[in-house]
């Protein structure tokens, strides 16, 4: 008899899946994006033009060279700038809050909200948010909250030449919009991290893209 996979946190991506899967389709605000390999839905103008100007300034008074569990910046990997904005800040705490309401998810299980900022050139190859159980890193991030569930990614300015959102698996590219918010599950229905949720931030070509991204866990976070 085949052993029974075991995967850290499955039961609880489910329920968080269903959880956020019933609040998205009942939401007229939110459109599915039709692919069978991953759940993404897209919302325009969930932020203002004054939001996102106001946001792309925080974004560079914090931002710094992007991290990577286990890859150095200097590898090319993520060659972007990022900073954690504020969550003390009642700007910045209105904004999560609204995405926390959107998704129908408890404000303690988010991450503080990232700002990212890529200028000529820079890119983020493609990943996958969640996070891998057989590494090292697992072990703190289990105690911080657990597993990833949904992303939230919004983008804040246009770009004059690349800087789309790729998802490699699913063979769709979204190109930036100002105040659209991207939001994806990282698991797929049977609460399994899914491998089809890999993205990348491509190279822009001409400009500079700014974006902000909150990240959901299974547990309380922090």
């Amino acid at each position: 008899m085949a052993k029974t996979e075991t995967i850290p946190d499955r039961d609880a991506l489910k329920r968080v899946g269903n959880t956020v899967r019933k609040r998205l389709e009942a939401d007229p605000r939110a459109y599915k994006v039709p692919t069978d390999k991953l759940e993404l839905y897209g919302i325009g103008g969930f932020l203002t033009g004054a939001e996102c100007e106001r946001l792309v300034t925080m974004i560079d008074l914090v931002a710094q060279p992007s991290e990577l569990f286990k890859v150095d910046y200097s590898t090319g990997f993520r060659t972007s700038y990022s900073g954690n904005l504020n969550p003390h800040d009642p700007f910045i705490m209105g904004i999560s809050r609204r995405i926390d309401d959107l998704l129908g998810m408890k404000p303690e299980t988010g991450e503080a909200i990232q700002g990212q900022r890529y200028l000529p050139g820079q890119e983020f190859k493609p990943h996958n948010d969640w996070f891998y159980t057989t590494e090292e890193y697992w072990k703190l991030e289990r105690k911080r909250g657990g597993q990833r569930s949904w992303t939230a990614m919004a983008f804040l300015n246009p770009v004059k030449q690349g800087g789309a959102t790729h998802f490699t698996h699913a063979g769709l590219s979204i190109d930036p919009k100002p105040g659209a918010l991207l939001v994806w599950n990282n698991a797929d229905e049977t609460g399994k991290p899914n491998e089809d949720a890999m993205h990348a931030g491509t190279p822009v070509l001409d400009g500079v893209k700014y974006i902000i991204t909150k990240w959901y866990r299974t547990r309380k976070w922090g």
